[in-house]
């Protein structure tokens, strides 16, 4: 008698930003600044307008 395996399969594990207010992953740049050690970008989520800072570590 062959086991089948009961466990459910994991959802694969999305990978860059999220919008903590409304979970969209649609952004806009709003601008862009060069720095001394990388970049730093501010973005707006399309769907609710919460602001975001990235910043960019140049290795």
């Amino acid at each position: 008698m062959t086991q089948v395996s009961t466990t459910p399969t994991s959802e694969p594990r999305h990978q860059g930003l999220v919008c903590r207010r409304c979970g969209c992953r649609h952004f806009l740049t709003v601008y862009t600044r060069p720095r001394h050690d990388g970049i730093v970008r501010r973005k707006r989520c399309r769907h609710c307008g919460q602001a975001i800072t990235t910043r960019e570590k140049i290795i």
